[in-house]
Order: structure tokens, then sequence, then C-alpha cells
């Protein structure tokens, strides 16, 4: 065990490690969970206002680092190198994983031409303007001229990467789909891989620069065998995962194995490090974060065990996330961004400037609409994970000047982190592939019902609903109702498709709760542009194939499966006869309705302070989306959802007691 802790630390030898050192690092490790714990519930406050939950952490990592609170201070944050290494293994797996080649195919021209551009201009350009500024660049004032361009090499490629994670959620949150989204997403994975791979060429190359050697075939061929034995050992640890995930192990023991392999990578490097020092007349490394890239890309394109590779990397992440952006905070030299905020802002706009210009010339040559050109750079200026494992390996690289060049790139990654999101959520918008959901109407005082969908089922719905006062409409295709004709009291509505046209003639807008029973497709397409337009409170979907589940619950509708329903519907007779026919209404004595609180009278007052009719019962009351089991002590706020049951009569009076008061 005293073996695998040798790399734990670089502040302690072989011969100095002992069980002392074993304690101080099992009490570092054991505040730094506790820290963490609490880093995640910042994070968690910073999302409610809009922001990144990494952005959290680093703001957490912050006050608990050696410049603020001093709860960890920097040899404890020493001592927990080998959580970075962990991390940065896993980060680089996700990017690896990410790179998926089918999703790339259908626009790869454009993918392929936005990318290059992109690395040419803010790599290429970047390098310059930062080679030229470097006298204004504290650290880098006073090196020498090879010096200088390695570090500006460095600088650059760093600003090349961008969040793959970030632009997932957003993507997710938005609901975003079309060629735009496509283009941007295959962008994002395919920069991210490639840059790691640019950032290890830059790396050696700085590496050479650096030490006074000259630049030689010899260096030429070490670069590109580093990079080949990288991609050799990343094709060997993927067979590895793969052989893992043969076994049916429990999940947690597949996690801990996976980052146990991604940490092994970096013990594997730093012992070819020591041992070609040691033999060899020059130093040999592996590369390990283009290792996991590697690996994570073998694993997700040519992996009969990719679903569940992936799925172990989803859960995974979270944690990963959370223990790497708050130590990054913790180790963040706050006395160096104190005195180089102004170089801070000059990086962020040369870097956006420089995306704006390799969007733009890509996207053009691409024959990308021109729109889409000019506001393409918006979605590329997030940072996160990879770059900030990018940065990080500089301390360790350039001890000299690594901790500065790393605060001044973190405080870079910070601010694109903030103001990214809100521009990828505006260019989204803009070109008009964003599908959120449109805004509920306010309730007229009237409920009405629209049914999609005309047979014996639709018409006894309806009738039911009237029966209990609402008023009903059914919409049907032409091709299923030749003729146009009410049925007692129900107005029936020819349709002559499923279009956004179609439904503002049906006046969506007043309807409360709109019934899907059409087929699947015709009831997701339905569905669908009334969740992106009429933001209708309630859509209920009767399903038929339950492959389509996820697609109806990403809409938030409420979903009936026909053959669970009846099934769930006899267990409930036999377990609770009395209140199974309650809900469905078989007593005629008493009914179940949903109300809104809308009197501010009642709101901040509790369930027991309310005056409602003896047989009337509270079943739920559903506040923020979540639904309470409802006590005495339930507080009421205006927009509360209370489920009552009760006798027809007495349910009218409690309707009447939650509206809100007409104005005199």
């Amino acid at each position: 065990m005293a073996k695998g802790f040798l790399f734990l630390s670089q502040t302690h030898s072989a011969s100095a490690f002992n069980f002392q050192d074993l304690r101080l690092l099992l009490v570092a490790l054991c505040a730094f969970v506790l820290l963490a714990l609490s880093a995640k519930q910042i994070g968690e406050v910073f999302s409610k206002i809009g922001l990144p939950r990494i952005t959290g952490f680093l703001f957490a990592g912050i006050l608990i680092g050696p410049f603020v609170l001093n709860l960890l201070p920097k040899q404890s944050i020493a001592q927990l190198q080998f959580l970075d290494q962990i991390s940065l293994a896993m980060i680089a797996l996700v990017a690896g994983s990410e790179l998926q080649l089918h999703e790339l195919r259908s626009k790869f021209k454009s993918i392929l031409l936005i990318t290059s551009f992109q690395f040419l201009a803010v790599f290429g350009l970047g390098s310059i303007a930062i080679y030229f500024a470097s006298q204004h660049i504290s650290f880098m004032a006073q090196m020498p001229t090879p010096a200088k361009i390695a570090a500006s090499m460095l600088m650059a490629a760093i600003m090349v990467t961008r969040s793959p994670s970030s632009a997932v959620a957003l993507i997710t949150e938005l609901r975003a789909k079309g060629p735009f989204t496509l283009t941007l997403l295959g962008v994002t994975m395919l920069s991210d891989v490639a840059v790691i791979v640019l950032f290890a060429i830059c790396l050696s190359v700085a590496k050479t620069l650096m030490s006074g050697r000259s630049f030689n075939s010899f260096s030429i061929f070490l670069i590109l065998f580093e990079l080949a034995l990288a991609v050799g050992l990343g094709y060997l640890f993927s067979r590895i995962f793969q052989f893992l995930f043969s076994f049916h192990f429990h999940r947690y023991l597949k996690r801990g194995l996976i980052l146990l392999v991604g940490y092994s990578v970096f013990l594997l490097d730093q012992a070819v490090h020591q041992v070609s020092q040691i033999h060899l007349s020059f130093s040999l490394h592996i590369e390990p974060l283009l290792t996991c890239v590697i690996t994570g890309f073998f694993l997700t394109n040519f992996n009969p065990y990719r679903a569940e590779f992936t799925q172990t990397l989803h859960k995974l992440t979270p944690p990963v996330f959370l223990a790497f952006f708050t130590l990054t905070g913790a180790s963040l030299g706050l006395d160096v961004l104190s005195r180089m905020w102004a170089i801070t802002l000059f990086l962020v706009f040369l870097r956006m400037g420089l995306m704006f210009v390799g969007s733009w010339v890509g996207g053009v040559l691409a024959g990308e609409p021109p729109l889409c050109n000019r506001l393409r750079w918006m979605v590329f200026i997030t940072q996160a994970g990879v770059g900030l494992g990018l940065t990080k390996q500089m301390t360790a690289a350039f001890p000299a000047w690594g901790t500065t060049f790393a605060a001044l790139l973190i405080s870079m990654i910070i601010v694109d982190e903030i103001i990214g999101p809100p521009l990828f959520k505006w260019a989204i918008h803009r070109v008009g592939e964003a599908h959120t959901r449109a805004e509920t109407p306010e309730f007229d005082g009237v409920r009405d019902a629209l049914i999609f969908g005309l047979d014996g089922r639709t018409v006894a719905l309806a009738r039911s609903l009237k029966k209990h006062g609402w008023n009903v409409k059914i919409a049907t295709l032409k091709t299923q109702a030749p003729e146009e004709q009410p049925i007692e009291d129900i107005l029936i509505c020819r349709l002559p498709n499923l279009s956004f046209e179609s439904f503002r003639c049906l006046e969506i807008e007043k309807v409360e709760s709109v019934v899907m029973m059409l087929q699947d497709d015709e009831n997701y397409q339905a569905a669908e542009i009334i969740y992106e337009h009429f933001g209708t409170k309630s859509i209920v979907v009767l399903l038929h194939d339950h492959k389509n589940f996820e697609r109806f619950k990403e809409l938030g509708t409420l979903i009936v499966e026909p053959g669970t329903a009846i099934i769930n519907l006899f267990d409930n007779f036999v377990r609770s006869p009395l209140g199974t026919s309650f809900l469905l209404g078989l007593d005629e004595r008493q009914d179940v309705l949903d109300l809104e609180v809308r009197d501010p009278q009642l709101d901040g007052l509790f369930l027991r302070e309310l005056t409602l009719p003896p047989d009337v019962l509270v079943l739920s009351v559903t506040h923020k989306g979540k639904q309470l089991i409802s006590h005495g002590y339930t507080q009421l706020e205006i927009g509360d959802q209370v489920s009552v049951i009760g006798s027809p009569e007495s349910l009218e009076k409690v309707s009447l007691m939650f509206e809100q008061p007409k104005s005199t």
C-alpha cells in the first residue's frame, strides 16, 4: 500500500514515507471531503441564480483555500494531488467518449472546416498576439525569447478549449435541434479531443525550448513517438476496461476500478519518466491526458459495452467535477489574480475575437447560412474541465512560473464560464433552434379541455368532463371525420393537418388540459407544437409503444400506458377499493378536483387554518412542481396546486374560496 502512495504527494520521498505521512494524508482527505460537501451546496445555490455549478465549486474552493479562510492549507492541497490526477483522467475519458463518429458524419465538412479555422485563428494568431503582449504579462516579461514562444504557444493552445459538458447541458435545457446545433456539438467534441493532442505537442516543444536544447530531428522524433505511445496505450487501456466490463461486478466496484485504472495512467507516466531519466539520455513521457482521451474514444465507438461505460461515466462525473473544481479553487493564487485582472480581460476579449474570425471563415467556406456564421462564435465561449485540466498541468511541468500561468488562465476560464452560457442561449434562440416551453396562459375562470381523436373513447371522455363542468372540444384530422357535426353539445373540429396554423383556430391558449389519443407519432407532433407555442398547463398522452416513453417525458406530458394502467387499477382496487372508487368517480356523491391558490388572502396560511366544508378532504399540495404529502402545517403559497375530494356542492364552494377576488 505504501508503494501506491509514493506518487500521492511530491513533498515526500520514498525513504521519508511512514505512517505519520499516511495519517496526515487521511486527515487532509477527510477534511477535504467535508469541505467538498459544503461546496456542493454552494454549487446548487449558484445553479438557482443561473450560473454553472462548477463556478460555485470554484468559488467555494477559493473560500476554503489558504488565501481566504485557510480551512485547507497549502500543504494539504499538495498532499491531495492524487485527486487532481484521478479527476483529470476522468475528464479526459469523458472528452474521448463524446467524440462519437456516427454523430459527425452528416455535417463532417462543416465541422472539419470550422474546427480547422478556429485552431488556425485562436492558436496561430493567438500565439502571435500573446507573444507581442508578453512585455505586459509579469511572469513573461523577463523570459528569454524561446521561453516566451513556449509560454505563448501553451497559453494559446488552452484558449482553443471549450466545454462539451456545458454545451450538452445547455442543448438539453433548450431542447435545441437543427443543423446549427449539430454542427456546434460536433465542433465542440472534435476540438476538445484535438486540443489535447495539440497541447501534448506544444508541451513537448516547450520543454525542449525551456531546457535550452536545440530543436533537432531527434526532438521531433521523440514528440511523434510519445504521441504514438499514447495512442497505443489508449487502445491497451480500452481493452482493459472492456475486459473489466465483461464481468458482472457490483456497479460501485466498477466505478472504483475505472477511477483506479485512470489514476494508474498517471502513475505509469511518472514511472516511465523516472526510469528514462536514470537509464536513458533523455526524458520520456506517455501523455496521460491524451492516453485517456484515446481510451474513451475506443470505448465509445468500438466497444460492445459502450452503453454501460457511458452510463458509468455519467454517474462518476458529478462527484469528480465537485472534487476537481473545489480543489482547483482552493489552489488558485488570489495574490496573482489581483495583479493580473487587466491581462485576464485582454485574454478574454482576444479569445472572443479570434473565435469569431475562425468560426466565420470556416462557416463561409463550408457554405453555412450567413446568420449562423455571424452568431456561431457565441456558442464556443464557455470553457471548463479540459481547459482547467491542461492549465493545472503547467504547475507541475514548470514550477518556476507554472503557478502564475495557471492562475491567469483559470481566471480567464472562470470569466468565460460566466459569460458563455447566456451568449450560448441567445444564439440558439436567434437561429430558431430552441424548443423551450411557452409561457402558460392565465386561467380565465372557465375550465376548457381539448381532445385529439374521434372514437368511442374520446366521446365518452368528453361526456364525462362535460358532466363535471368542463367545456370540451374534440379535434380530429380530415380523413377521420368526413363531416363536421356536433355530438350532443360537444363541438367536433376538423383539422387539415397537425400544425401551428391549424391549432390557432382551436383557441388552445384558453385550454387548461389537452388529451392526445392519436397514434404516437401524431401525438408527439401535436404535443411538441402545443408545448413550444401555447404552454398548455396539462398534456395527457395515450401511449401505444413504450419506446416512445422518454421523448414524451421530455415534454413534461402525463403519460397513460393502457397495459400498465389496467394493472395498477386492479392493484389499487384490491388494496383500497373505497379510495379507488372515490378517485375514479364511481361514487356519485364524491368528486376530485385540482385547484390553484389565487386568492392573496390564502398566501402563507396553513391548511389547518382553512375553513373547509366538513365533507372536503385535502389529498395533496403541489408546490413549484413538487407534490407534497399534506398535513395541518403545510403552508400555502400563491400558485400552489391543491387536490381535494368531496361532494360536488362542497367542491364548488371551495373552488370559489381559492379564486382571486374580482376588483370592485
